[in-house]
């Protein structure tokens, strides 16, 4: 299984906000597991902390904004975009003011310093969110929507549409995050020359220039106005008939918008709070959408905390009964392992099928069968027991024994032509014989029972 993973070192980045103009510093911290992205504001008294998910999203006009408790960050997107595709799980993210400064546009300088000081690996699992149905946002006003499909990995398919003859339509895809670096990081931020004068208006782009964003000016203006709007860039006078692309930096591809909105789409995504599997389809996408469909993952893995583990029946096991039959001492009517599909070094995972033929639904009940909950438990333990016998040297001169059984809940019943799904992890490392475990039983995508519990390994006399 995939370990957790955060910095190294220690990098800053400094530069002026994008809306503020301000002179902004920020520092991306090694964080240890489980703690997940966090901002803190140095500037504010407290210096408080604002958690980088969706449902502190307060604003997404030009950007992503997180809030908390009345205190704001914004244009975090970028940074955010590295991290995620680069596979940091932790990170403390210090800035210095209410925004992250814009650099070039793109996610590049966060990139090359991530590579620059390196990245670690924790104990932690990384607990992946697999998308094993569609699921489908969309924005019936504005045409854009977003699609996740399953898939063994992330990867992303944008296309983007505009009114303008410069950029009507493009699309992009990123296949493997490990070429994010090389295929999407260096893609800069666009603004069309007719929103420059409403969002100057609005307080915002203080900070933006040509060597910060891609200024697209695809309808024709009056010399005089497009003078007039030049002046307050702080950019020289330029004919007002000659229509296309305005940078100092001559597009890195010439695809660079869609392969933006396709960095934004990651930024934004980041925000879910795991990494997901799946294929997101964007059509259209902005921070508003992107926002709203990162809240709808969160309430999705929040109704599916605990995933079923992938099963598929065609494929050969790693124990079958016959291997099973050589690690357990169980026999009939008392084993209750059918097969091991899966085992990591401190995870496994076990398959039951419920006939309609097991001894005990003759007493329990004989018009209404359903499996014992004690049963179902020690069937879990016996594949806990399999995981633990694996790590000793001939496993079959060895038991394992209940020592405690905590936090069982039974969720659903058991009953004839039910497949059982076991995972079992351990808690800690085993000592002295004695593991912690902690157990679910799944049928189908929903949790029947979930227990810990406490066993000894003991050799046979």
């Amino acid at each position: 299984m995939l370990k957790q993973k955060t910095l190294k070192d220690s990098f800053s980045l400094s530069g002026k906000g994008l809306h503020t103009g301000l002179d902004l510093t920020v520092t991306f911290n090694p964080a240890p597991e489980n703690h997940g992205y966090k901002i803190q504001r140095t500037d504010v008294e407290g210096q408080p902390l604002i958690e980088a998910v969706a449902d502190n999203v307060v604003e997404t006009t030009r950007g992503t904004v997180l809030a908390k408790n009345g205190v704001k960050v914004s244009t975090i997107e970028h940074g955010m975009a590295a991290l995620y595709a680069l596979g940091i799980d932790n990170c403390l993210i210090q800035v210095n003011g209410p925004e992250f400064p814009i650099l070039d546009g793109s996610a590049q300088y966060y990139v090359n310093e991530i590579e620059r000081v390196g990245i670690v690996e924790q104990n932690a699992v990384k607990d992946f969110y697999i998308i094993k149905s569609k699921i489908e946002f969309r924005d019936e006003q504005t045409g854009s929507s977003i699609i996740v499909l399953p898939d063994e990995n992330f990867s992303l398919n944008v296309l983007v549409s505009y009114d303008s003859t410069i950029i009507p339509n493009q699309f992009a895809t990123l296949e493997d995050m490990a070429k994010f670096k090389d295929e999407i990081a260096a893609s800069r931020t666009f603004v069309f020359v007719r929103e420059i004068e409403p969002l100057l208006q609005a307080g915002l782009i203080k900070g933006g220039d040509l060597d910060n964003a891609i200024v697209i000016y695809e309808r024709q203006m009056s010399q005089e106005n497009y003078d007039k709007l030049a002046d307050v860039m702080g950019v020289p006078h330029m004919d007002a008939t000659q229509l296309g692309y305005i940078m100092h930096k001559p597009l890195v591809w010439p695809n660079e918008c869609a392969r933006h909105k396709l960095l934004d789409v990651i930024g934004d995504m980041a925000l879910i709070g795991k990494p997901i599997k799946g294929r997101i389809i964007a059509t259209r996408p902005g921070h508003t959408i992107n926002n709203k469909f990162a809240r709808q993952m969160r309430k999705e893995i929040r109704l599916h905390e605990i995933q079923a583990p992938a099963y598929d029946c065609s494929r050969p096991p790693l124990m079958d009964v016959n291997r099973i039959r050589e690690l357990l001492p169980h026999r009939y009517p008392f084993q209750l392992v059918d097969k091991v599909i899966e085992m990591g070094a401190n995870y496994i995972v076990g398959v039951k099928n419920v006939t309609s033929n097991e001894p005990f639904f003759q007493g329990h009940f004989p018009q209404e069968p359903v499996m014992p909950g004690v049963l179902q438990i020690e069937a879990m333990a016996q594949v806990g027991g399999l995981l633990v016998l694996n790590s000793v040297d001939e496993p079959e001169r060895y038991s394992t024994y209940f020592l405690k059984i905590d936090g069982v809940r039974f969720r659903h019943k058991v009953v004839p032509g039910d497949t059982l799904l076991f995972r079992v992890e351990l808690l800690a490392p085993i000592r002295r014989g004695i593991s912690t475990m902690k157990g679910y039983i799944f049928v189908g995508e929903k949790v029947v029972c979930e227990a810990e519990f406490t066993a000894q390994i003991i050799k046979n006399k």
